[in-house]
């Protein structure tokens, strides 16, 4: 674990643009998360907004706020980290302007956006003058360390699960450290393969961030990432983190892990209520069923079960939507986040390779 660390979220908690919060709020293996900041949220508790059930982490209007509540209740923040995901990766005046605050206080700044704050010297004089560090996650990594595909993925011989969806921001990361947690719980040995800087953020030991990959590469560092889990740890199951969708016209995703992690079965991640691209007004959403034959048609592999996001509706909806995916697409649903991973785990596990 790297240490104690606010998370940084103005304006975009509890939306899509703050799906890097949330994961960071739900769950993380590197940092301990004292707190939030959000003014729009000042004084609640993030769990609570986010998933209607309190995690005691308090949500604050500004980075000084946060800062003195940790050091009153003895407990030192060592980090901030970007919990943003904006379009395009990009850093707004505002955000700039905190991070610089947050670095006047001490704090080392991890930014999983596209703007480098290495690249930007005040950030770079002011890191240090003040003595931390500046991590941009998504920054591209040297060509020596990269690798090329080279046959590999077909050595490994466990259970691998491609978490896919029909969206960007749509939960695809949640259900995947769900469903590995699950397995675990089952008694099972189970790793994630990370794909995004989030995953990273949360502390999976496997990850790759796609975004900051070279083409030519992202096929080879999908599959040694994947063989690398599989050589070293010996998993029941690897379960493979998906990017954008198959269609969406901002984030097309997905080609790679199904070409080069090979899965043998996927979970396709949908929200029904989502009638748009998330983001993108005026691009609807393809049908569940053609998302489903794509995905199947280019991989040539079997779409196992619909892992159902419930955003717009109510508790009492989200049985019957359910069903309705079922009734309609033939295959099981379930709302992992909602109701937990063991029914989905129960049906997954039959897979298993004996």
């Amino acid at each position: 674990m790297d240490g104690h660390a606010i998370v940084y979220a103005e304006g975009a908690y509890n939306t899509p643009i703050g799906k890097t919060a949330h994961g960071l709020v739900r769950f993380t293996n590197r940092y301990n998360i004292l707190s939030v900041v959000d003014s729009r949220y000042a004084g609640e508790d993030a769990g609570h907004v986010l998933d209607g059930e309190k995690n005691n982490i308090p949500i604050f209007g500004d980075i000084r706020e946060a800062i003195y509540y940790s050091i009153g209740h003895g407990d030192i923040p060592k980090y901030m980290v970007i919990g943003l995901a904006p379009d395009g990766g990009r850093i707004d005046n505002r955000t700039r302007n905190d991070i610089k605050k947050a670095i006047m206080y001490r704090l080392n700044i991890d930014s999983g956006l596209h703007d480098f704050l290495t690249d930007i010297p005040e950030m770079r004089e002011m890191a240090e003058h003040h003595k931390v560090k500046l991590r941009d996650i998504r920054k591209t990594p040297s060509r020596e360390e990269l690798h090329f595909f080279t046959g590999n993925i077909e050595k490994v011989d466990c259970l691998k699960l491609a978490i896919l969806g029909t969206d960007s921001a749509i939960g695809k990361r949640t259900t995947a450290w769900l469903i590995v947690n699950g397995f675990i719980q089952a008694g099972y040995k189970a790793e994630m393969i990370g794909t995004g800087q989030t995953a990273w953020m949360q502390g999976a030991r496997y990850s790759i961030i796609m975004d900051s990959l070279v083409n030519d590469f992202v096929s080879g560092e999908i599959e040694n990432a994947v063989y690398q889990a599989w050589k070293n740890e010996q998993p029941d199951v690897l379960v493979i983190e998906g990017q954008g969708s198959l269609m969406n016209p901002a984030y097309p995703g997905g080609f790679e892990i199904l070409a080069a992690g090979r899965p043998d079965y996927v979970i396709l991640q949908h929200a029904p209520r989502r009638i748009e691209y998330d983001g993108f007004p005026g691009y609807k959403l393809h049908p569940l069923d053609r998302q489903i034959h794509a995905i199947e048609a280019v991989s040539g592999k079997t779409v196992a079960a619909i892992a159902v996001n419930h955003e717009n509706m109510e508790p009492d909806e989200i049985e019957d939507e359910c069903k309705k995916i079922t009734d309609l697409s033939g295959l099981p649903a379930f709302d992992v986040l909602a109701y937990g991973p063991e029914k989905m785990v129960n049906l997954l596990s039959t897979y298993l390779k004996k």
